[in-house]
């Protein structure tokens, strides 16, 4: 999985406003991004999740329109266009090191407490604001019956249970790497 949001440096310069458009850009259309969309797509199709699209070949594209469309919005809103105005950086800044306990509690924190570009901490108006406008903007894409403000809610609690999923990926994937493979580490080191 791409982690172009991600940071081992707690004390990593801001990122200009074209900087984050550019990291936005990059993770929203990865291929393992676009892949990883295909395959949700597949499984709501199997599930008939959003019956009103319909089964076949178009009721898939349509999912994956949907899915994808999802991807981009959250993407945009919560990554590059709020972070821009509201000065706040969209990276995930990994800790690294320490008890599990005190990064499991990190990991919560950093979806609802970000780093500012006057190297400041504060709420994480982008993620939020992100979450309910990618939510609200589904509205016209979903099924009648899968839209409204009830579901819009429930998909910014989602998206944002999401982000504290793909927090924990971010922060102890390379841990589980380095476990899974040492030999990498020391072929890289070699002259």
């Amino acid at each position: 999985m791409p982690q172009f949001l991600v940071t081992g440096r707690q004390n990593a310069a801001p990122l200009s406003s074209g900087q984050k458009f550019r990291l936005f850009a990059k993770e929203a259309f990865d291929p393992a991004v676009v892949a990883i969309t295909a395959a949700q797509a597949g499984l709501s199709q199997a599930e008939d999740e959003f019956p009103g699209y319909g089964q076949g070949g178009q009721g898939y594209a349509k999912r994956y329109g949907a899915a994808l469309g999802d991807e981009v919005s959250s993407g945009f809103w919560s990554n590059f266009f709020f972070p821009a105005i509201l000065k706040e950086d969209p990276r995930y800044f990994r800790l690294g090191e320490g008890a599990f306990k005190h990064r499991m509690f990190y990991i919560v924190k950093q979806e609802f407490v970000c780093h500012t570009d006057s190297g400041g901490r504060s709420f994480s108006y982008s993620n939020v604001l992100g979450a309910f406008t990618a939510g609200g903007i589904s509205n016209f894409y979903y099924p009648k019956g899968d839209r409204g403000l009830g579901l819009t809610v429930s998909r910014v609690g989602i998206a944002l249970a999401y982000g504290v999923a793909g927090n924990l990926f971010d922060e102890f994937g390379p841990d589980v790497h380095r476990k899974l493979f040492p030999k990498h580490k020391k072929d890289s080191q070699s002259p």
